[in-house]
C-alpha cells in the first residue's frame, strides 16, 4: 500500500523535484531487476496489495486514503476536470497552446504566480475558465498531460465533446480511462507500470529544450516561442489589455510594455569611448542609447549580417550609421601624415545602398546621413522614382538612398547605374517587415539577387535589415542570412523611447455608411477634447489634403457646440500675438481662420512657407490640434503627446480604389506620439471601422507572423533573372528560389502555400515544389514570348521582348496583351488604346462621381477614345490625353489617378518603342517615339516644336497664331527684326525666338551609295550639325536615332543610335544592306529622329534610279573530289623528309591547286577559306622555286602586316636553314639589296612602298624569281600601291606573281590586276574547308554599349562550356578597356553555372602552383583573372606577361583568352571555340576626341574565324552581332568577302604621289595615268563604277579626273 501511494505521488509530481529524481531512479531500477533483495519483496508486496480482497473502487479512493511520508496524494481527473479541458480544447486553434499550458500548470509555482500567465495564454475573454482551472489545478494537469503526451498519469486523452460511451476497452486491451471499475483500474495500472519500465529515466518523452537566443530582449517570457499556431496566428494580446464597449464604438487599450531589466553585461557606451571616425559622426550625443549600445560591438566591430527588430524611435537609423561607419573604417588608409580623417578614406572603392520604403523617408535619410557624414566628405544622394544618376554622379556618390522598386530596376541593368552593384559593400534594408505586403516580393527579389551575387562572385556585401517588432523574426533572419546567435537583435515595444499607450477604436455601423461616419466624427472629437482637456497637444492624421481642413473645421464646430472651444484656444500663449501677425502674411484663408481657435492644418499641397509656419507654431505649443496627412509623419520629425488616426481608408492610385491604411504608416504615425525628453508617455489612437479592429490590433501588436508575397510577383522576377543571365535553367531557378523568404516560410508553414506535411517530410528542401513553381512561371513567360523554354533540356533563354520587359518593369500579363494588339502600322490613337489596356492600369477604377469631369476631358481629347468613359481603359486613355494637353483636373482621386497613369505610361511606351525597334517596324517606331516624347514633354507631336523652350507666353501664343506654318529652319534663317514683325511683337521678342530656333536640334543629311557586290549595298550617311549648342539646354549629349527604312516605310533595314556632343561637327554612319536576289527597290529612306525633342526629325529619300550594281560573280571554283596527293609529288627527297612531320598528304584544296602553283611558272591566284593550307603552299612554292634556281636568286613575300611576316619567318626558318636558304625580314633599305645566296625576303607593304621609290634601277629585280602576295583580302592603299608599282617595275623581267587570299566574293578583277589566266584562278567558297568548323550566329538588339557586352556574357559562357571538351576558347571584344570587365563577367557566369570558384582552371590544379605563376607577373592586376583560368592578350600588356599568358594557354592552365579586336592580327594561337562579342567598336578620330561607331572589317571577322580552324580538331565559331547585320555577315562569310580598292580612302597614296611629283619621278599627267592604270582601282572602276562615283564615264576619264584631284592637292 505504501509503495502504491508513493508511486501515485511520483506520478502526480507532488513531491520535491530532487526527491522525485532520486527516488524515481531507485524505484525503477529495483522494478527492472526483480527477484533480488528488497526489490523482490516490494514487487511481491505490490502484487499482494493488488490482489487484496479489500481493493479500492478507484485510484481516487486510494488517493483519498491519506498522505504518505508527509506528502499529499494526487487526485485523479474528475468529471469537472475533463469538462474544463474539453472547453479548452474546443477553442479555435487551441492545440498548440496545450504544451505551454501544461508546463505552466505542472510547475511548482503557486497559483498567484501563474495566474497572470494563465490568463494571457487562455485569453481575457475566458477569465472564468482560467479561475476554474486554477481551482482544480492538479486534476486538469493530469488530463492535459495525457492529452499532450507529457502525462505521468495513466489518463487517456479526451475528445473535445466527451459524450462517448464509457468503459469500452481500447484495441490494445487496456480499458478506457473513463472506466473506474476495480478491474479496469488494476489493468490500467499494470499497463502503466509496464510502460514506465520501458521508458527513459526521469521523463516519459524526451523533448528538445527551447532555443534560447542571446540577443532577444522582451518583457514577455514567451516571446521567443511567439506562441504561434500551425496556421501562424498568435493568440495573446499584451498583458493588461482592456476592452471597453460603448454605444458608438468599441475600444481596446493596450498599455505600454513593461521595461526589460538590464542584463549584467549591459552598459551604455559613451561617445567618448568611440574612435575618432565614429565619435565625429555622432555630434551632440553623450552616449549611445540602450539599443545602440547593445548592438554596437556587432555593428561596428564585425561584418556580420544584421537584423534589428525594434520599435519606431528606438534608434535603428543610428545602428545603420554604425554599419556605414564600419565600411568607411575598412576603406581608409592608416597614413599618420594625413591632413584630415576624410582624406584617408578611399571613397572610390565602395558604395553603400540604403533601401527605404518610401520616397519621403528616402529624402529624410539623405538629409540625416548627409549632414552627419559631411565632415568626412561622404556624398549621399537619393535615387528614387524616375530619377537617373549620371556616370559622374555615381562615381562621386558613396551612399545612395533608394526604394525597393528602384533598386530592383537598377540591379536589372547590366551597366550604367547597374554597375553600382559590383562595388556595393553594404546593403541596408529599412522596414523589412514590408515583406508581408504586396511590395514584399520586391524585397525578396533584391535580397535573393544580392545573396546570389555574394555567392557567385565571392564578394562581401553586408546585409543589414531594420524592422519593427515582428513575431517570426527568426524566419526573417534566416532569409537575410543573419546568424541567430550573433546578428539577430530583437527588442520589444518596451524599448520605445517614450512608452506608448495604444488605443484601438472600432466605430460601429456599416463601413462607409452615414452612421459609421457620424460615429467616427464623434469619437474623434471625444478623444481630441479629452486629451486637450488634460493639457496635451494632439495631431489628427487624415488621408486626403482636403480632409485636413474639413476635419479641423468639424472639430472646431463640435467644440463650439459643446461649449468647449475656449479650451482649444492658445491666446494665453506669450507669443500668440507675434504668431498671429506672422500668420496674417499667409494667403491660406482656412489656415488663418483655424489658428484663432487653436487648430492648424498641414499637407504637401500647401506652400512650403505655410507648412514651415505650422510646424514652428505646433512645436512652440501655439496650436493644440494639428490636422495633417501622413507626409508629416514621414518627412518631418514633429512629435506630439497624442496622435489620432482618423479612419483607415486611403485612396491608392496604383489599385484605383480605397485600401486599408498600411501597418507601416500606422507604426510611423504612432512613432510621432510622445515627445522624447519632455514627456514620460505618449498615446496613439487609431479609429477604424468595427470590422477592421481585429486586423489592426493583430498587425500593430505583432500578433500575426509575416508571410511571403513572392508567389504573386515570381513570374516577372524570374524573367528579370533570366534577362540578367543569373538563371538559365530550371535547376538555376530552383537554386534562386532557395534564397527567397518564400522558401523559408514554405518550410515553416507549408499549409499557407498549398503544401501538406507529408510533402515537407518527403522533400525537406522542397526541391520538387520549387521546380514546379519555376516550371509554371517559365511556361507563363514562354506563352508571352518573353523566353524560350526548352522543356527537354530545362533551358531558359531570354527573348528581346523579355529583356525589354525586365528593363522597363513591364508585367508579363501586359506583354500578352501587347502581343495581341501590336501591329507594324499604328496611329497615335491606336497606340493610346493599346497602352490603356496594359494590366499596370487594371487597378484604375471608374466611379460614378467622376463621369461628368471625364466626359468633359474626353471632349477635349485630340484622339478618339475607345471605350469612352464607361470602362477603366477608356478612363486611362482620357486621363493620359488630358495630361499631355495640360488639362486641369478637379477631383482629388482623378488627380491621383492622372499622376499614376502618366508616371507609368512614360515607362510603358518606352518599352513599346524598344519592342517596335527590335521588330524593325519603321512606322510604329516613329509613332511611338513621338508619343513617348509627348508624354515626357506634355505636348502633342503636332504642337509647334519651339514650345519646348522656355519662351514667354505671348511669344508662344503669337508664334502659333501668326507663324504656325513656318518650319524651325525657316525661322532660324530670318533676322530678329523680321521674326519680331512676323509674330506681331518687337525685335527683343524676335531675338529670343531666333535663339530658340537656332538651338533647336537640326541636321543636314547627305549620303553616298557604295555597292559591295551584286546583292550588297553600303549607304554611307553623313550627318552635319546645324544648330547652336547650349549646355543649359542640351546638356552634355544629344542622343538620336538614324535608320534606313524600306520604300514602303514599314520595315527598318538598318539603324544606329548616335549622339552629338558639343564638340561634334558631323557624324558618319555606314549601313550595309542586303538586296534580296539583287533586285533593287525603287528607293529607301534615311530617317533622323531625336530621342528627346519633338519635331526634331529629318528624312531623305534615297533613289536608286541609275544605280549600276556589279554583276553576279561567276568565278567560284568547284571543289573536286580528287585523291589526295602525297608529299612525294614534290620530287625533292630532302624537302619531303623535312616536311614529313607537317605534311604527309596534301588536302583536297592543296591537291587541286598543286599543279598550277608548284609545277608551272604561270601567275596564279588562290583564294580559299581560313587554314585550308594556303600558307603551306606559299612556303613550298618559295622553297621549290629557289631549289630549282641559281645561287643568287631570291623570293619576295609581301604581307599586309609586319606581324604576318614574322609569323611566316618563324615557321620557315628551320627548314630553310637545312635547305641552305636564307630567310630575312626586309626593311625599305634592304628589300632591294643584292643577295649573295638563295634568299627568301619578307616585307610588309608599308616598307615596300617607300623602297620602290628609293630604288631607281632595281638591279635586284633581275635575280628575283617570285613575288608571293599573302593575305590579299587585306589590300589597303599601301599594299595596292606597292604591288602595282612592283608589277610596273618588273614588267621587263620574268618575275612570277602568285597571290593568296581568303575566299572572295568575286576575285575576277584581282586576278586580272595580277595578270592571272582564268585557268589559274582558284576561288573556293568558305564552306569548302577540310577542317571541321561549325558557325553559329546570335543576334542582339541592344545598341553597342557596355550593357550589350554584359548581356552577351551568359551566351558567351554557354558557348565556351559547350565546346570545352574540344579545347580552350578565345573571346574577341571590341576594345582593350572591355577585356577585364568581360573576363570578370565570364568568371561570374562560370561560378553561377558550376558553383565552383576555380573558374576555367583545369580540375584539381594546385593553388600553390598558381601563386607561383602569379608571382612572375609584371602587372599583378592580371592575377585575379589568371587565378580563374582566364588570360588577357593585347599590345598594352607587358611583353613578358603576354609571353607568360601564351605559355599558360599552351599548357592548358589558361583556358579562356580575352583578346581585343585590333589584336586579332598579332594573336599567334588558335582555339576550339572562338566567340566574337559584338561587331561594332568606337573609333576615335585623330583630329578630335569624337568617337565614331564603326563596324568590324570583314577581313577582321575572317581572321577571327580563322582562329577557330585547327588541324586535327573541330572548331566552333560564335558570332554575336546586331540583328540587322546578321544576314549581311552570314552571306559574306558563306559566299566570300567583297574586295574594293581603298587606294584613295586615305592620304597614303596622295602623299606618295606628292613626293613623286616633287622628286620628278612623275613629271606629267600621262605618267600619273600610266601608274594608275597598273592599280587594282583601275580594274574596279570599270566593274563597279557606282562605288567610286564614276557614273557612266569611261575608265580613262575617271582616272584623268583622279589625277586632276591629286594634282590639286599637290598645289
Amino acid at each position: 500500500m505504501v509503495n502504491i501511494l508513493r508511486h501515485l505521488e511520483l506520478l502526480a509530481d507532488s513531491v520535491p523535484e530532487s526527491d522525485v529524481d532520486r527516488r524515481g531512479v531507485e524505484e525503477w531500477l529495483s522494478i527492472r531487476k526483480p527477484g533480488k533483495g528488497k526489490a523482490k519483496e516490494d514487487t511481491d508486496q505490490l502484487e499482494e496489495d493488488l490482489g487484496h480482497e479489500e481493493s479500492w473502487n478507484s485510484i481516487v479512493d486510494a488517493s483519498k486514503a491519506g498522505p504518505t511520508n508527509g506528502h499529499a496524494t494526487t487526485p485523479l481527473p474528475s468529471e469537472l476536470a475533463q469538462s474544463l479541458v474539453s472547453r479548452l480544447i474546443s477553442k479555435p486553434n487551441a492545440e498548440p497552446l496545450l504544451n505551454t499550458l501544461h508546463a505552466t500548470l505542472s510547475s511548482s509555482r503557486p497559483n498567484d504566480a501563474i495566474s497572470e500567465e494563465l490568463v494571457e495564454i487562455i485569453g481575457f475573454d475566458d477569465l472564468d475558465l482560467a479561475t476554474e482551472i486554477l481551482s482544480h489545478r492538479a486534476e486538469v494537469t493530469a488530463v492535459l498531460g495525457a492529452w499532450t503526451g507529457n502525462a505521468e498519469h495513466p489518463v487517456e486523452p479526451i475528445e473535445p465533446t466527451s459524450n462517448k460511451s464509457k468503459g469500452k476497452a481500447r484495441r490494445d486491451g487496456v480499458p478506457d480511462s473513463a472506466d473506474l471499475s476495480p478491474e479496469a483500474v488494476r489493468k490500467r495500472m499494470q499497463q502503466q507500470l509496464r510502460d514506465n519500465a520501458a521508458r527513459p529515466l526521469f521523463t516519459g518523452v524526451a523533448h528538445d529544450a527551447p532555443e534560447v537566443l542571446p540577443h532577444v530582449y522582451s518583457s514577455s517570457s514567451i516571446v521567443q516561442n511567439n506562441i504561434l499556431s500551425q496556421m501562424g496566428s498568435k493568440y495573446l494580446l499584451p498583458m493588461g489589455t482592456t476592452r471597453h464597449d460603448h454605444e458608438e464604438y468599441e475600444e481596446v487599450v493596450v498599455p505600454p510594455a513593461k521595461p526589460v531589466p538590464p542584463r549584467e553585461s549591459e552598459r551604455l557606451i559613451s561617445v567618448a569611448e568611440l574612435d575618432d571616425l565614429a565619435a565625429g559622426s555622432f555630434p551632440g550625443y553623450k552616449s549611445l542609447n540602450r539599443v545602440q549600445s547593445i548592438v554596437y560591438p556587432t555593428a561596428y566591430g564585425s561584418n556580420e549580417n544584421l537584423l534589428i527588430c525594434a520599435p519606431t524611435g528606438a534608434g535603428k537609423t543610428d545602428v545603420a550609421m554604425l554599419t556605414v561607419l564600419r565600411v568607411l573604417d575598412q576603406h581608409r588608409s592608416k597614413d599618420p601624415n594625413a591632413k584630415s580623417l576624410a582624406s584617408t578614406i578611399d571613397v572610390k572603392s565602395f558604395k553603400i545602398i540604403y533601401v527605404a520604403p518610401m520616397k519621403a523617408l528616402a529624402a529624410e535619410i539623405v538629409r540625416k546621413l548627409g549632414s552627419r557624414l559631411k565632415w568626412l566628405a561622404i556624398r549621399v544622394r537619393e535615387l528614387t522614382g524616375d530619377m537617373q544618376l549620371t556616370k559622374a554622379e555615381i562615381e562621386e556618390t558613396q551612399i545612395i538612398v533608394t526604394t525597393p522598386e528602384k533598386w530592383d530596376v537598377v540591379t536589372r541593368k547590366p551597366t550604367g547605374e547597374g554597375e553600382l552593384v559590383t562595388r556595393v559593400k553594404l546593403l541596408i534594408i529599412d522596414e523589412v517587415h514590408l515583406l508581408n505586403e504586396d511590395r514584399g516580393a520586391v524585397i525578396e527579389t533584391i535580397v535573393a539577387r544580392t545573396l546570389r551575387q555574394v555567392e557567385s562572385s565571392q564578394s562581401v556585401i553586408r546585409i543589414v535589415g531594420l524592422s519593427a517588432t515582428l513575431p517570426n523574426y527568426i524566419d526573417v533572419a534566416d532569409f537575410l542570412s543573419v546568424s541567430r546567435y550573433t546578428g539577430l537583435f530583437y527588442f520589444d515595444s518596451s524599448f520605445r523611447p517614450v512608452p506608448l499607450e495604444q488605443h484601438f477604436i472600432g466605430v460601429k455601423g456599416k463601413p462607409n455608411s452615414p452612421t459609421s461616419k457620424k460615429n467616427l466624427d464623434r469619437v474623434s472629437y471625444e478623444k481630441v477634447a479629452e486629451l486637450v482637456n488634460q493639457g496635451h497637444q494632439v495631431m489628427v492624421f487624415v488621408h486626403a489634403r482636403k480632409e485636413t481642413v474639413k476635419t479641423a473645421q468639424a472639430l472646431r464646430e463640435a467644440a463650439l457646440a459643446a461649449g468647449a472651444l475656449d479650451e482649444f484656444s492658445c491666446q494665453d500663449h506669450p507669443q500668440w500675438s507675434f504668431f498671429r501677425r506672422d500668420i496674417g502674411t499667409s494667403r491660406n484663408k482656412e489656415m488663418k481662420q483655424l489658428f484663432d481657435d487653436g487648430f492648424g492644418i498641414h499637407h504637401a499641397g500647401m506652400l512650403r512657407s505655410d507648412r514651415n509656419m505650422m510646424e514652428r507654431m505646433f512645436g512652440d505649443r501655439a496650436i493644440k490640434v494639428l490636422c495633417c496627412t501622413a507626409t508629416l509623419a514621414w518627412g518631418v520629425n514633429l512629435p506630439a503627446h497624442a496622435v489620432i488616426i482618423k479612419g483607415t481608408q486611403v485612396y491608392d492610385s496604383s489599385k484605383g480604389s480605397f485600401v486599408d491604411l498600411s501597418v507601416l504608416d500606422v507604426l510611423q504615425v504612432f512613432g510621432r506620439a510622445g515627445r522624447p525628453g519632455l514627456e514620460s508617455s505618449g498615446e496613439g489612437y487609431i479609429c477604424t471601422t468595427e470590422d477592421k479592429l481585429t486586423h489592426y490590433l493583430d498587425a500593430v501588436t505583432s500578433q500575426n507572423p509575416i508571410e511571403s508575397k513572392f508567389v504573386g510577383g515570381m513570374v516577372d522576377a524570374l524573367n528579370a533573372e533570366i534577362a540578367l543571365g543569373t538563371v538559365a535553367t530550371v535547376p538555376d531557378g530552383v537554386q534562386w528560389l532557395g534564397y527567397t523568404y518564400l522558401f523559408v516560410r514554405m518550410r515553416k508553414n507549408p499549409f499557407q502555400y498549398g503544401l501538406s506535411r507529408d510533402e515537407l517530410g518527403d522533400d525537406p528542401q522542397l526541391g520538387s515544389k520549387r521546380a514546379q513553381l519555376i516550371a509554371f512561371a517559365a511556361q507563363q513567360l514562354a506563352e508571352a514570348r518573353m523566353i524560350i523554354f526548352d522543356r527537354q533540356r530545362e533551358a531558359l533563354h531570354i527573348t528581346d521582348i523579355g529583356r525589354i520587359a525586365a528593363k522597363y518593369y513591364i508585367r508579363h500579363s501586359s506583354i500578352l496583351i501587347f502581343n495581341k494588339e501590336f501591329r507594324p502600322k499604328m496611329t497615335e490613337a491606336d497606340i493610346l488604346a493599346m497602352l490603356s489596356l496594359s494590366t499596370e492600369f487594371d487597378q484604375v477604377q471608374t466611379r460614378e462621381s467622376e463621369q461628368k469631369e471625364l466626359e468633359e476631358l474626353m471632349n477635349q481629347a485630340p484622339c478618339a477614345v475607345k471605350g469612352g468613359t464607361e470602362n477603366s481603359h477608356g478612363k486611362v486613355n482620357i486621363l493620359l490625353q488630358g495630361y499631355i494637353s495640360g488639362a486641369r483636373v478637379e477631383d482629388f482621386a482623378l488627380v491621383s489617378d492622372t499622376a499614376y497613369v502618366a508616371q507609368n505610361a512614360g515607362r510603358i511606351i518606352r518599352a513599346l518603342l524598344e519592342i517596335a525597334i527590335s521588330r524593325k517596324w519603321a512606322n510604329a517606331s516613329s509613332a511611338l517615339m513621338g508619343m513617348s516624347k509627348a508624354i515626357e514633354k506634355r505636348m502633342w507631336p503636332y504642337d509647334h516644336p519651339l514650345k519646348q523652350f522656355t519662351l514667354k507666353y505671348d511669344v508662344l501664343y503669337n508664334l502659333e497664331r501668326w507663324a504656325d506654318n513656318y518650319t524651325v529652319p525657316e525661322l532660324a534663317a530670318m533676322s530678329a527684326a523680321d521674326l519680331g514683325k512676323l509674330i506681331h511683337l518687337n525685335e527683343h521678342h524676335g531675338a529670343a525666338l531666333l535663339d530658340a530656333a537656332k538651338q533647336f536640334p537640326t541636321v543636314e543629311i547627305s549620303y553616298e551609295l557604295r555597292p559591295l557586290g551584286s546583292n550588297i549595298l553600303k549607304i554611307a550617311v553623313h550627318l552635319g550639325r546645324v544648330f547652336n549648342w547650349s549646355s543649359k539646354i542640351h546638356g552634355s549629349v544629344e542622343p538620336f536615332w538614324v535608320w534606313i527604312e524600306d520604300h514602303e516605310g514599314l520595315n527598318i533595314l538598318q539603324m544606329a543610335h548616335l549622339v552629338f556632343r558639343q564638340s561634334t561637327k558631323s557624324l558618319d554612319a555606314d549601313f550595309v544592306i542586303s538586296i534580296p536576289n539583287g533586285d533593287l527597290p525603287p528607293s529607301m529612306t534615311i530617317r533622323f529622329v531625336s530621342d528627346r525633342w519633338i519635331g526634331a526629325e529629318e528624312e531623305v529619300s534615297v533613289s536608286f534610279d541609275g544605280l549600276v550594281m556589279p554583276k553576279p560573280p561567276q568565278s567560284h571554283t568547284p571543289r573536286l573530289d580528287l585523291p589526295f596527293l602525297s608529299s612525294s609529288v614534290l620530287q625533292h627527297s630532302a624537302l619531303e623528309d623535312l616536311l614529313s612531320s607537317k605534311v604527309r598528304n596534301f588536302n583536297a584544296l592543296q591537291t587541286q591547286v598543286f599543279w598550277s602553283v608548284i609545277r608551272t611558272r604561270s601567275t596564279c591566284l588562290v583564294c580559299g577559306p581560313p587554314a585550308c593550307g594556303k600558307s603551306t603552299m606559299l612556303q613550298i612554292l618559295s622553297w621549290s622555286t629557289l631549289t630549282n634556281s641559281e645561287d643568287c636568286s631570291w623570293v619576295l613575300v609581301v604581307t599586309p602586316r609586319r606581324s604576318f611576316a614574322s609569323e611566316l619567318i618563324s615557321e620557315m626558318r628551320p627548314i630553310s636553314r637545312v635547305l641552305g636558304i636564307s630567310v630575312e625580314l626586309a626593311t625599305e633599305q634592304t628589300v632591294f639589296r643584292t643577295v649573295k645566296e638563295k634568299t627568301i625576303k619578307f616585307v610588309a607593304a608599308t616598307q615596300l612602298l617607300p623602297a620602290l621609290a628609293a630604288a631607281r634601277n632595281h638591279r635586284a629585280l633581275s635575280s628575283l624569281k617570285l613575288v608571293a602576295c599573302d593575305s590579299l583580302e587585306q589590300l589597303d592603299p599601301a599594299y595596292e600601291a606597292a604591288v602595282s608599282l612592283l608589277r610596273q617595275a618588273s614588267q621587263h623581267h620574268p618575275i612570277r606573281f602568285v597571290g593568296f587570299a581568303s575566299s572572295l566574293n568575286d576575285p575576277t578583277d584581282l586576278a586580272a590586276w595580277l595578270d592571272v589566266d582564268p585557268l589559274d584562278l582558284y576561288d573556293f567558297k568558305p564552306v569548302d574547308s577540310d577542317q571541321s568548323l561549325t558557325v553559329s550566329t546570335q543576334t542582339f538588339t541592344i545598341p553597342h554599349s557596355a550593357a550589350l557586352l554584359k548581356t552577351m556574357a551568359k551566351p558567351a559562357y554557354s558557348a565556351i562550356r559547350a565546346g570545352s571538351s574540344d579545347g580552350p576558347a578565345i573571346v574577341f571584344v571590341p576594345s582593350r578597356g572591355q577585356c577585364r570587365p568581360v573576363a570578370l563577367d565570364l568568371i561570374t557566369q562560370c561560378a553561377l553555372g558550376t558553383g565552383s570558384i576555380s573558374g576555367y582552371l583545369p580540375p584539381g590544379f594546385p593553388s600553390i602552383h598558381l601563386e607561383d605563376i602569379c608571382s612572375r607577373l609584371q602587372d599583378f592586376s592580371l592575377a585575379d583573372v589568371i587565378r580563374s583560368g582566364v588570360g588577357i592578350f593585347h599590345d598594352g600588356v607587358v611583353r613578358s606577361d603576354r609571353a607568360l599568358m601564351l605559355d599558360l594557354y599552351a599548357d592548358g592552365i589558361i583556358n579562356v583568352l580575352i583578346v581585343p579586336r585590333e589584336a586579332c592580327w598579332t594573336l599567334p594561337v588558335r582555339a576550339a571555340v572562338v566567340v566574337v562579342m559584338g561587331t561594332q567598336y568606337f573609333s576615335v578620330q585623330t583630329d578630335s576626341d569624337e568617337r565614331q561607331l564603326r563596324e568590324y572589317g570583314l577581313d577582321e571577322l575572317v581572321r577571327m574565324q580563322g582562329r577557330a580552324v585547327r588541324h586535327g580538331g573541330s572548331g566552333h565559331f560564335h558570332l554575336f552581332c546586331q540583328a540587322e547585320s546578321k544576314d549581311t555577315y552570314v552571306r559574306l562569310l558563306e559566299d566570300g568577302l567583297p574586295l574594293e580598292s581603298k587606294l584613295l580612302d586615305t592620304s597614303t597614296f596622295s602623299d606618295w604621289y606628292k613626293d613623286r611629283r616633287k622628286d620628278g619621278s612623275i613629271s606629267s599627267k600621262q605618267d600619273a595615268m600610266d601608274i594608275l592604270s597598273w592599280t587594282y582601282l583601275a580594274r574596279r572602276i570599270d566593274s563597279n563604277p557606282a562605288y567610286y562615283d564614276v557614273g557612266s564615264d569611261s575608265t580613262q576619264k575617271a582616272l584623268s579626273r583622279i589625277v586632276d584631284v591629286l594634282d590639286q592637292r599637290c598645289e
